[in-house]
């Protein structure tokens, strides 16, 4: 079978690489030419992806995977398109549709009779049906569900394990008619493996959802479910902070319990879905009050542990603070939407000057970002930990000469690493 995939991210690139490992022609299509000069060089663009490296080398070499900007030759000759293209909100939480709209236009012009596409990128309920259905068939001039086939299948992994996680989680698959939805299901089941999972309510693979919309709103309501949890635990923390209440006591205790999970709060998880997914549901459903008050929630936590090491040092005016980590969160490099911009913002409106580090990212590119790079082992006043990388660990007062207050950001540091400095964790009383 001969696949295309278009747009060859963090997520788009390890499914043509799976696809290909399956033994399958793949032609993946990327709007950078640097990016698909490297893949058919063999080399993988972005760093920390599990087993990419050795994938991508293994399918472009037997001729299984091969990248071209050309969307619309690639579309035409493959027999089903999968579409992984980015999708944004802006400030206001509208969707904004330019990059998929784009891409949709190429593979139009591609789009032949008989062909499966497939939209993996997660969207708002009813975008399959009424915004891409009628874009792809004015240009093509074909019926959508009657000459091609037309799903929607949401991406179901974290960038870092996307291979792992292909397997572990079943695929779900929602077409505009019975005849898309089943040919959805066949051709995901020739591409992908999966893990024995007797926990789930029916055998691990993969699922029929029954329409597009149902299988949109199934990725909207497991994001949303999680920020929704994510911002009642951190609005737990902030009570338990004034209470004299540790909190990881409490989420311990409350996760004993049978059907119980309540995450760990900390500065809002970043990156593509949490921050955004949520404000695709409001958009389909703005009187979604616990929703929108769930992201208001999140999206003020890096302001609230700035507040906290305004607290410990007294004022943050001219002292120089370093935020740990760039990324969302540990492990992965990515910076879309992580909480460091807004932590940076805010210690920036209280008068402090801002340093910034992160392990997996190159001097050069910490200044790119905008910020003022800190060197570990530069004094510095105090410090916010931002990202949970794993380097960061292990770090002790020695690794900040002159540190007066910490802030752990994401409850991953040592405390004892750190005698006689102010050290503060959100959710946890003051000392």
């Amino acid at each position: 079978m001969k696949i295309a995939v278009v747009a060859l991210g963090k997520i788009g690139l390890p499914l043509a690489v799976q696809f290909a490992n399956k033994g399958h022609h793949v032609i993946g299509c990327d709007v950078n030419q640097k990016t698909v000069d490297m893949i058919n060089a063999g080399n993988e663009p972005f760093p920390g992806e599990a087993h990419l490296d050795e994938y991508l080398k293994k399918v472009v070499a037997s001729g299984h995977l091969v990248a071209t900007t050309d969307t619309k030759s690639a579309v035409a000759q493959a027999d089903a398109v999968v579409v992984v293209v980015p999708l944004f909100v802006d400030n206001d939480g509208v969707p904004d549709f330019g990059w998929m709209d784009a891409a949709t236009e190429d593979i139009a012009k591609g789009l032949k009779v008989g062909t499966l596409v497939s939209y993996e990128t997660t969207l708002p309920v009813g975008t399959t049906r009424n915004r891409f259905a009628p874009a792809l068939e004015k240009i093509s001039g074909l019926r959508a569900g009657v000459d091609f086939h037309l799903v929607f299948s949401p991406e179901r992994v974290l960038t870092g394990r996307v291979f792992a996680d292909l397997r572990k989680y079943p695929k779900l698959v929602g077409g505009i008619d019975d005849t898309s939805t089943h040919a959805g299901i066949e051709f995901y089941k020739q591409v992908l493996d999966f893990d024995d999972r007797p926990d789930l309510t029916q055998a691990n693979g993969v699922w029929d959802m029954g329409s597009a919309e149902a299988s949109e709103m199934a990725k909207l309501a497991e994001t949303t479910y999680r920020d929704v949890n994510i911002g009642l635990a951190n609005q737990f923390a902030i009570f338990a902070e004034t209470a004299n209440i540790d909190i990881s006591k409490v989420i311990s205790a409350s996760n004993s319990q049978p059907f119980s999970h309540i995450h760990q709060p900390g500065i809002a998880v970043g990156g593509h879905c949490i921050p955004i997914y949520p404000r695709f549901y409001l958009w389909n459903h703005p009187e979604a009050t616990v929703v929108r008050a769930a992201r208001e929630a999140n999206a003020a936590m890096p302001a609230h542990a700035v507040s906290i090491l305004a607290d410990a040092m007294g004022s943050l005016k001219n002292k120089n603070v370093a935020v740990l980590g760039i990324s969302y969160r540990g492990g992965v490099k990515e910076s879309a939407f992580s909480g460091v911009f807004p932590t940076v913002n805010a210690l920036t409106s209280a008068g402090a000057n801002v340093f910034v580090h992160d392990p997996m990212y190159t001097d050069e590119e910490v200044t790119q970002l905008g910020f003022k790079v800190y060197a570990m082992g530069g004094a510095i006043d105090a410090v916010i930990l931002q990202a949970d990388h794993a380097e960061y660990k292990s770090l002790t007062s020695a690794s900040f000469p002159g540190v007066r207050a910490i802030v752990d950001g994401r409850r991953s540091m040592n405390q004892s690493n750190f005698p006689g400095v102010e050290f503060r964790v959100i959710g946890a009383p003051a000392h």
